[in-house]
């Protein structure tokens, strides 16, 4: 084999995980790897952590111009946990996520762009039936990886803060008994 022949094949080889992200792709989010963490404070004493699971949606990734990216999401309201089945069942019921009416929630991006070195992912979020926009920032796409069965596997985790006041979620429960910032961070791994 000549040098130059063995030099493209070795430079094809080392480039095949970058030239993932080299284009366009798409990119299908991983509901058993994915989740919504998320804490509030409680009585202004303490802070209160929970999880949503059941995250499912579509990644349009385009690396050489974010711009054209684009997100949609919905993780499965049931599924909310605060390792406390009391509180939980009340999480569940009309005061706060409603499931038997919004069973989900929803997120579908409106733009994506660089900002200060990380992504920044702008979109309408719809919880308990209203929609408002909301802001995130993003850590990665991390470099594609074969995953098992030899599918591409990437994470990212994006985080941000919501007012429960701009969706009328817990109404009955002013600050300070309930605080009204939400923090909060998706990790997500998506496969293509």
């Amino acid at each position: 084999m000549n040098r130059r022949l063995f030099t493209a094949l070795v430079t094809g080889l080392l480039l095949t995980g970058a030239q993932a992200f080299a284009q366009s792709s798409t990119w299908t989010i991983d509901k058993n790897h994915s989740q919504i963490n998320f804490q509030i404070r409680h009585m202004g004493v303490s802070n209160v952590r929970g999880s949503i699971s059941g995250v499912t949606g579509t990644i349009v990734w385009d690396d050489k111009d974010p711009s054209k990216s684009s997100v949609t999401a919905t993780a499965d309201t049931t599924t909310v946990t605060t390792n406390n089945e009391a509180r939980d069942k009340h999480l569940k019921s009309p005061d706060f996520f409603n499931v038997e009416k919004f069973p989900t929630l929803a997120f579908k991006s409106t733009s994506v762009k660089r900002a200060n070195g990380k992504l920044e992912i702008t979109g309408d979020l719809t919880l308990d039936g209203v929609t408002k926009p909301i802001t995130f920032q993003v850590d990665g796409p991390s470099a594609p990886q074969k995953g098992m069965g030899g599918k591409l596997v990437t994470g990212l985790s994006a985080s941000g803060t919501l007012k429960r006041s701009d969706y009328n979620f817990g109404s009955k429960f002013a600050a300070p008994i309930l605080g009204d910032e939400v923090i909060f961070t998706i990790d997500v791994e998506a496969n293509q």
